[in-house]
């Protein structure tokens, strides 16, 4: 019998425009299992609430997902007035209420106050590690989270509508660590009400944005040909911003191998001590990449290695 066939390695990003009810980690898995891709990962948990953007790297490429996790991001949500929620979103029990509603003038008029470095406090229904635990596990048996208020940067935070006295739809970018879930229940104590996220949806991260989305769907519709569909995204497409140093053969195998790399060009040379030390470089041989590396005295020592 003739031998079967291996599938080519898939390197690179899919965007997903992720639905409703569905886990962050279940997407990744129907998006790797319809590629036949080794390995999978996503840039920025997306709650089974919230719908949108959500990068996924395959192969190679989850070795860029920090790049890419760092990024600002952009989200429409809906504030529902007069109720708090203990997960500070539609799915937790009503914890208290308000009768008041505040005005579109009241609404605008705190906006400032959120834009900026602020201090936050996620909710406790949260991911984050206290103790070695999940808050939300601890939230969920009763237990005080902790959790205490951190620097947060909210880059924008704009009014875009008012469908009815107890909603009020918002747009936020926001940096790294940033929750909206949190943003909407502060808005409501400093309006003198309570609030919770009724809606959430994820414009983009980084420089991935719904243009580039697909939904699961159309994806699963695809068949077994999902990476010819022109919807696997090249995996340098997550390091755009980032300056690129091209190599010598025997510098990228050298980094390849963990060594670090003087460049032997004048050119080359200056433009790391503009890029200056401790900043990240694309290392690229023929155009291709071969590794991100860190600049060091002068030369780079390699963070990541692409095997590619």
């Amino acid at each position: 019998m003739p031998a079967k066939v291996r599938a080519a390695p898939v390197h690179g990003w899919v965007i997903l425009d992720k639905p409703l009810g569905l886990t962050s980690a279940r997407a990744v898995a129907v998006v790797k299992r319809a590629f036949g891709a080794a390995k999978a990962g996503h840039a920025g948990t997306l709650d089974p609430l919230a719908t949108g953007v959500l990068p996924i790297a395959l192969g190679e490429a989850t070795k860029t997902v920090p790049f890419v996790v760092n990024g600002t991001k952009l989200y429409r949500f809906t504030v529902a007035w007069g109720e708090a929620r203990a997960t500070d979103d539609a799915e937790g029990e009503v914890v208290a209420t308000s009768a008041r509603r505040p005005s579109e003038a009241e609404i605008r008029a705190v906006l400032p106050r959120f834009v900026g470095i602020v201090s936050q406090r996620p909710p406790d229904f949260s991911a984050i590690k206290v103790a070695g635990k999940r808050a939300y596990a601890l939230a969920r048996a009763g237990a005080a989270t902790g959790l205490a208020a951190r620097p947060v940067e909210v880059r924008s935070l704009n009014l875009v509508a008012i469908p009815d006295r107890d909603h009020a739809v918002f747009e936020a970018e926001v940096g790294p660590g940033t929750y909206v879930r949190s943003l909407a229940r502060d808005l409501g104590e400093t309006l003198e009400t309570r609030a919770f996220v009724a809606d959430l949806r994820r414009l983009s991260v980084g420089r991935f944005t719904l243009k580039q989305a697909i939904s699961l769907d159309n994806l699963t519709a695809l068949g077994h040909s999902p990476a010819a569909s022109g919807r696997l995204l090249p995996l340098e497409t997550a390091l755009d911003d980032i300056p690129a140093l091209a190599l010598t053969e025997d510098q990228a195998k050298a980094l390849r191998c963990g060594q670090a790399v003087t460049p032997l060009r004048p050119q080359d040379r200056a433009s790391l001590l503009q890029i200056g030390n401790g900043a990240t470089v694309c290392a690229t041989l023929g155009g291709k990449l071969v590794a991100l590396a860190e600049v060091a005295a002068g030369g780079i020592r390699p963070l990541r290695v692409l095997n590619i």
